[in-house]
């Protein structure tokens, strides 16, 4: 399969936070608070594949209530926070939704996710990953985390299978590839 087939397949997006979703820094405060900035428009492009159908979950070993605050603001409502086995939370996932594998883009970035990565049909991750997850990922996006690597997968699923636009024939576009 190549690799735009393998973007054309994908249900159900799963990502993690720290790394992916943010820039892998968190800024300590003086009461011990653990900030982390979120890129907009992946939290866009979340929202957009919510609203089309697609299912999309988040499994994470961090704890933050406002990481969980601001994806449940874009629909997304399968949040593994404080995960420490996500193969487990990977495992109940496709169980109670009765999930094809295969159909699962996963997108994480250290030795955490690696184990889950590899039970997925589409392991993906940001341009900035830990070494051996590159090694098993069959997409690296051409962005580092926090800067656009989940809006750079979701954007070519739904492009594909043409769930981008409202109404795609008022806008040109295509499909980047590395």
């Amino acid at each position: 399969m190549n690799q735009l087939e393998a973007f054309r397949s994908v249900k159900t997006f799963i990502f993690d936070v720290d790394g992916v979703l943010t820039n892998s820094e968190i800024v300590v405060t003086e009461s011990g608070q653990l900030l982390r900035k979120m890129n907009t428009r992946d939290g866009m492009a979340m929202k957009r594949a919510v609203q089309k159908g697609y299912k999309l979950c988040i499994i994470t070993g961090g704890r933050s209530q406002g990481v969980v605050k601001r994806l449940q603001g874009l629909g997304i409502t399968d949040i593994y926070s404080g995960c420490d086995n996500k193969v487990e939370a990977f495992e109940e996932l496709i169980s109670i939704y009765e999930i094809d594998p295969a159909t699962v883009l996963y997108m994480g970035d250290d030795i955490n996710d690696y184990q889950a990565m590899r039970l997925v049909g589409f392991p993906t991750c940001p341009k900035n990953a830990a070494p051996e997850i590159i090694g098993i990922a069959q997409y690296i996006s051409p962005y580092d985390g926090g800067r656009g690597c989940a809006r750079d997968v979701i954007e070519k699923v739904l492009k594909l299978n043409g769930d981008w636009m409202d109404d795609p024939k008022d806008v040109e576009f295509e499909i980047e590839t590395p």
